[in-house]
Parts: C-alpha cells; sequence; structure tokens
C-alpha cells in the first residue's frame, strides 16, 4: 500500500483524530515494536498516552497502574493476545473503552473479539484511507457504542430465526443500545418508563442468548439482525 500524501480525506482524519483523542488517557499495544514507537510520536497519540506495550503481560500491568479508559490493540502481540488481552482488560475495568485492529478479517474473528468484549473491531486493511475503521470506532464508541467492520456491515446477512422473535419495540430499543444509550436515555427518548426499557433488554438478551449489554449488541450485529451507517 502506497499513502497518498495528498489525499485530503487522510489529512483531515488526522486532525479529527486528534480531537476524539482528547482527553482520553491512552494504553496502546502492538506486536510491532515499529507500530508502537510511530504511534508514541504521534501527536494525536502522544498527548493521553499512559503506555505502550507490545505484550499482553505489560499491559495488564500498565492497566493496573494508570488506569486507562481507552485500550488500542493489534490482534497479535509479541507475547499473548489481543482479543485476550481485552477480555481481561475488561474484567478488571469494565468501563474501559477497548478497540482492536485485526488482520485475520474473517466473520469468526470478528465474533471472537466482540464476545470477548471489544467495544471497536477495526480491520488492518482499512488504515491509510482516510475514511478507515479507526476513525470510525473512535467516533462511534465516543458516547459509548459499538463498533463493527464497515466491510463486514456491507454482506447482505439473513438473520438466523429466533425461537422467539423480537418485537418492533425490542428492535427500536436495541438500535438505542447499539448506540451506546443507557436505559435512562433511552426511556426519555421513548416517552416510556427505564423499568420498560429495562425489561425489553432483558428480553432481547434472553431471546439472543446473552449474559449482558455488550453480548447482546454483538449478536445482533454479527448475525445481521440490525444494521448501521
Amino acid at each position: 500500500m502506497r499513502i497518498d500524501l495528498s489525499n485530503t480525506k487522510l489529512m483531515e482524519s488526522v486532525q479529527y483524530t486528534e480531537k476524539l483523542l482528547t482527553g482520553k488517557r491512552i494504553l496502546f499495544c502492538s506486536d510491532s515494536r515499529v507500530t508502537l514507537t510511530a504511534s508514541i510520536m504521534n501527536p494525536a497519540m502522544q498527548r493521553g498516552l499512559v503506555g505502550g506495550c507490545t505484550t499482553e503481560d505489560e499491559a495488564l500491568q500498565v492497566q493496573r497502574e494508570a488506569d486507562p479508559d481507552l485500550l488500542i490493540t493489534s490482534e497479535h502481540l509479541e507475547i499473548g493476545y489481543g482479543i485476550r488481552l481485552i477480555e481481561k482488560a475488561k474484567r478488571y475495568n469494565p468501563n474501559i473503552t477497548a478497540l482492536i485492529f485485526i488482520s485475520r478479517e474473517t466473520p469468526d474473528v470478528v465474533n471472537e473479539a466482540m464476545e470477548a468484549g471489544a467495544d471497536g473491531v477495526m480491520f488492518c486493511s482499512s488504515i491509510g484511507s482516510g475514511e478507515g475503521d479507526f476513525i470510525g470506532a473512535l467516533r462511534r464508541t465516543k458516547d459509548g457504542g459499538i463498533y463493527y467492520p464497515k466491510a463486514m456491515m456491507k454482506e447482505h446477512k439473513t438473520p438466523p430465526a429466533l425461537v422467539s422473535p423480537l418485537t418492533d419495540r425490542e428492535v427500536t430499543v436495541l438500535h438505542h443500545v447499539v448506540d451506546g444509550m443507557s436505559n435512562t436515555e433511552i426511556a426519555e427518548e421513548l416517552s416510556i418508563s427505564s423499568e420498560t426499557v429495562k425489561t425489553q433488554v432483558s428480553s432481547m438478551m434472553q431471546k439472543f442468548g446473552a449474559r449482558n449489554r455488550t453480548q447482546a449488541v454483538a449478536f445482533a450485529l454479527t448475525k445481521g439482525y440490525i444494521k448501521y451507517s
């Protein structure tokens, strides 16, 4: 791949990325020392960086010491596995936003990452265009939403039939859950009670066989029950 330095969208995305990262405490992990060092030198990343690591254990140590609110990792690490790192990081702090770049760009790996608790899954092949997954993931997760790879969303999927289908109201609530809205925010948006929203979210989770909201969103996106632009 050749980076087109005259690409206006790419240059604009660099500035926008810096804006999206403002105020974040960032832990960046990569199996490539070159990528790690380049990221540390990037002004957009540098201001909020609390640690950079190439191994799973180093990253978990930095998390305990520096309490980052944003984890960005590659799928493969020098020692360890990025998806397992996310699972452990989420176990330590469920509120950390976790983004992962994957090189094995298949539905199975995407599902594995989302089921581990990833808030955003990004394809390595999308890097460098100015319209890739990274900026999309930062934008989507800024307010608590979930990001699914753009290339995967273009695929047409017929969702498998559920034993008990979602109601129209549950589908509406699900869209808001994907957007990262809380039960209270959804209730205000739909002019219903928070208890009603809670009941509908619980019903969706049961129908999907999900243990929590993140798993419910991952299931809905990966199986094609919901799409977003």
